[in-house]
């Protein structure tokens, strides 16, 4: 199926992967699980500096990293949600994504025409 464009909210990057999550209701869900690879961008407006990273998400099912990220003091939209019902109705419906073995490849105005290198993250 045909990949989509998505704002998606980042949880994390580090050596371990990028994390993003979403609702296993949402279309985006879905597309993920039908169709995991994805291309991301990230802009640094001060410098000037784009990075795009492409890979695949896998699903992640670890309850500890979903109550990590329920908790993180940036993701207070998903008290609400989290405390509406069944805790194991919570875990079922709110799905963690990670890319890991990403390419990565940087762009600049200043590098516009020039050929891109991948980096391996």
């Amino acid at each position: 199926d045909q990949p989509r464009v998505r704002g998606m909210l980042l949880f994390r990057a580090d050596e371990n992967g990028l994390v993003f999550h979403s609702g296993t209701m949402k279309d985006v869900y879905a597309q993920i699980s039908k169709n995991p690879k994805v291309e991301c961008c990230f802009n640094d407006f001060k410098t000037g500096r784009q990075l795009r990273v492409r890979g695949q998400l896998e699903i992640v099912n670890d309850n500890a990293l979903k109550d990590e990220i329920a908790s993180h003091p940036s993701r207070t939209f998903l008290k609400p949600w989290k405390e509406s019902g069944e805790l194991s109705d919570f875990y079922q419906t709110f799905a963690v994504f990670r890319m890991t073995d990403g390419i990565g490849v940087t762009w600049t105005m200043d590098t516009n025409f020039a050929p891109k290198v991948d980096i391996a993250l």
